[in-house]
């Protein structure tokens, strides 16, 4: 803090607030050192009490552990104990995962962020909602979870159709930040056994992970429901319903004689608090994400609920991963309820991951660093993810309709360069309201499975060479917004970026399309070259066979036959 009285240089630790460092500077407006009378004397050391007294806070929220203990055993909830765990070897070999993100916010088709957007004056979603449900003041988020029926979900047939199409390991929805739990919840009676379904959802999917053998992971996005759901606070500033509050404030008392009676709206909504800053600006939650920049602080009553409720579904289906859409954990800065779930999971299971956003060098040793939709354009030492969709995170219809979705092309050579970086590809695939995808995700799905079939050999299992690349997308500076968002900056990859990995055994070429004279280059082999000293005298085509590989001053020059797959030639060196 640096002010007109001094200059405080304070320390910020991961587990709590340290002050490691009091200087008292005084200063002019000039620069100059000046002398200080006795009141500016009280007024700097009543500041550094305040700043001690602070710093002897552990956290603003702490969780409570009266409903659910956390595991004991070999980690506790530091940075330094947590640091003793490793990411698994089978998540490194694993390379590729496909996620069901799906839930209630999938019935209108309105896509990601419906049930925050149907709340905002003039945007699609609310548009959408008004012409066919019903006004925000009338018809809520709460009301369209009944519509919800999930009648043609058939999981095992899912899982076993995601297995073929290359998938290691399996993701599911647990919440959103919606609220509404997809599971028998002991601590959230807005569930879809209760409601809609009236299934356990994670429970048919959990069965069906199971008897396909792939590891399952579970979402958890509930945390932000204090904030996310706060646009349901507002009401119309326009038009015939201008001044009348949407249903973000109801309470179990209202609920006489409907049918939601017995129900709490806050148990869903979570609004009974005062608005954060800027609160009726659509983008100010973005910034306020990790709750600073003027976000109301979570009850410790709100932050121990989503403690409890993945604590109970840790312990009901016992995940191999859980992911968090937040800042390093959930809650982080603010309580211990994020370090204590990652506890809990790491001593009930010592060969879990857990995923968080915008991580420190040091933080990526403890958990398993996330990027959304991008990745880094450099190997990173420890493993990592990205998580991807086709579409829309929820179903969105205008993105089916306008033909929008990411064609297996564009998600094998995501993948490519992903796992070349020492990275694995989550890819979401939106699922209706009913449980089913479209006839066009159906085609991405079966050309994915087309090209994985035969170059899977290349992916799994593999490990980072000693560059992740060459080509004009490697040789480019491609920075990473937040928790990434800049796969766009990958796109127009071509013949001429290749992208490499290995085994034990082979080095693994993989060119980002087909050349039309059938011919490939590749500078980074060739003869003389730093990187792979045994001679080169041929080359193996996945799906194909021997192919004429010769080395000249310019590269390996690869001769290929006509395209044998619609994505991406493999070739495969013998080391």
């Amino acid at each position: 803090m640096i002010g007109s009285y001094g200059c405080f240089r304070v320390k910020f630790l991961p587990e709590n607030f340290v002050v490691s460092e009091i200087k008292l500077i005084f200063v002019a407006e000039n620069g100059k050192t000046v002398n200080c009378n006795m009141r500016r004397l009280l007024i700097i050391m009543a500041l550094c009490c305040w700043y001690v007294n602070a710093a002897s806070q552990e956290y603003l929220v702490p969780v409570s552990e009266a409903h659910e203990k956390m595991q004991t055993g070999k980690y506790k909830p530091t940075w330094e104990s947590l640091k003793q765990h490793k990411t698994p070897e089978w998540f490194r070999n694993a390379k590729f995962g496909i996620w069901a993100h799906w839930g209630p916010q999938c019935v209108e088709g309105s896509g990601d962020w419906m049930a925050r957007e149907m709340y905002m004056e003039g945007r699609k979603a609310y548009q959408y909602h008004l012409e066919h449900y019903g006004h925000p003041s009338e018809v809520g988020f709460k009301d369209i979870l009944p519509l919800f029926k999930a009648e043609k979900w058939d999981p095992e047939k899912l899982v076993e159709k995601y297995k073929r199409c290359g998938a290691q390991y399996f993701f599911v929805l647990g919440n959103h930040h919606d609220n509404f739990d997809l599971w028998d919840s002991k601590y959230q009676r807005w569930n879809s056994v209760n409601i809609g379904p009236k299934k356990d959802i994670l429970d048919g999917w959990a069965k069906a992970a199971k008897k396909a053998g792939l590891p399952l992971g579970i979402s958890f996005h509930a945390d932000h429901a204090w904030t996310w759901y706060e646009p349901s606070q507002r009401y119309d500033q326009n038009g015939p319903k201008a001044g009348i509050y949407y249903d973000g404030k109801l309470t179990k008392e209202d609920g006489k004689g409907k049918w939601w009676e017995g129900y709490d709206p806050q148990e869903l909504y979570a609004q009974n608090h005062e608005p954060s800053e800027l609160s009726w600006s659509n983008v100010q939650i973005h910034k306020q994400w990790d709750w600073t920049n003027g976000a109301t602080l979570p009850t410790q009553a709100f932050v121990t609920n989503f403690y409890d409720r993945t604590l109970d579904a840790i312990n009901r289906y016992e995940p191999d991963l859980i992911y968090f859409d937040v800042t390093v954990l959930p809650f982080y800065g603010i309580s211990d309820a994020g370090m204590k779930i990652t506890t809990h999971l790491y001593n009930k299971n010592p060969r879990s991951v857990v995923f968080g956003k915008i991580l420190s060098e040091e933080q990526r040793k403890c958990i398993t660093w996330d990027v959304e939709r991008g990745a880094p354009n450099e190997i990173i030492d420890e493993p990592w993810q990205t998580c991807n969709c086709i579409g829309g995170w929820h179903y969105n219809t205008e993105i089916y309709e306008k033909g929008w979705y990411k064609s297996a092309e564009t998600v094998v050579k995501q993948l490519v360069d992903i796992v070349s970086k020492n990275g694995c590809l989550l890819l979401s695939i939106p699922l209706r309201a009913d449980g089913t995808y479209d006839e066009k995700e159906a085609q991405i799905l079966d050309d994915l499975e087309a090209w994985m079939t035969v170059n899977g050999e290349s992916i799994f299992g593999t490990r980072p060479w000693k560059i992740f690349g060459e080509g004009p997308i490697a040789e480019k500076t491609v920075d990473m917004n937040g928790p990434g968002f800049n796969d766009g900056q990958y796109a127009g990859m071509s013949h001429r970026d290749i992208r490499f990995n290995q085994t034990q055994k082979h080095l693994y070429a993989t060119a980002m399309g087909w050349p039309e004279d059938g011919k490939i280059v590749i500078k980074s082999l060739a003869k003389g070259n730093s990187y792979f000293k045994k001679a080169i005298s041929g080359a193996w085509l996945l799906g194909y066979g021997k192919v004429k590989a010769k080395q000249t001053g310019e590269g390996l020059v690869v001769e290929l036959p006509a395209p044998t797959n619609k994505i991406a030639p493999v070739i495969r060196i013998t080391k």
